[in-house]
């Protein structure tokens, strides 16, 4: 095997991109920016959206058709997830979105810039359930502090997960950064968001019978150069 990758599983994948390829790369997101990933397809959009963990895509897929004026920013640690999905988004026709294979930790602290994005959304990362995996998490204080930072004020970062403990450590974690206001306030989360898209393991967790959190934290206005 060459670099550790089962060659059955790389003959299986379809390289060959339906339309147009919408993959970028992180060196591109930090030479012309968010907007100039989309410049050529939608100039002044209404909302810049940010999805990390697409997983499927299905969540993705399903929001940039329902909001053609908005540009969506995926971004996956997967090659294959990104592949699959370039290739779902090249049948669907669609311009607003661009998907980069990166760690969406690095890519919101290194080449965000501050006040830039409308919406951040995180569906159900991966618990890590184990404590000595705990770090690995992506919900973590850095990576709170550093979305909100993003965020122009007003703007909210979206959290689903499953797994109880995992809730828990969401809860308190935004709730210490004083950058934000928990939009379901006095609740921690919901159990049930009214109108919201389902991700295709949100669909598989209820079909098992599992909980669900969601999260909405509300950017404020404080100087985040205060906090």
């Amino acid at each position: 095997m060459v670099g550790g990758a089962d060659p059955r599983m790389a003959r299986s994948l379809k390289y060959e991109i339906p339309g147009t390829d919408r993959r970028s790369d992180a060196l591109e997101l930090a030479e012309i920016g968010f907007d100039g990933l989309f410049s050529t397809d939608l100039d002044s959009p209404e909302e810049r959206v940010l999805e990390i963990g697409f997983g499927r895509g299905e969540f993705l897929l399903e929001m940039a058709a329902k909001r053609p004026r908005s540009v969506f920013l995926g971004i996956e640690i997967s090659f294959k997830r990104v592949l699959k999905m370039a290739r779902k988004v090249g049948r669907a026709e669609l311009l607003n979105v661009r998907l980069i294979e990166a760690r969406g930790e690095v890519v919101l602290s290194d080449l965000i810039p501050p006040s830039s994005l409308d919406e951040i959304w995180v569906n159900f990362s991966d618990p890590w359930p184990k404590d000595r995996h705990a770090r690995r998490r992506v919900i973590q204080p850095e990576f709170v502090k550093n979305a909100a930072k993003s965020l122009v004020a007003g703007g909210f970062l979206h959290i689903a997960t499953d797994d109880v403990p995992y809730a828990h450590q969401i809860a308190e974690t935004l709730d210490a950064e004083l950058l934000f206001e928990n939009a379901f306030s006095p609740h921690a989360w919901l159990p049930e968001v009214p109108g919201r898209v389902q991700t295709g393991y949100e669909i598989d967790w209820r079909a098992a019978g599992r909980p669900l959190h969601f999260f909405a934290s509300r950017r404020n206005s404080v100087n985040a150069s205060a906090c």
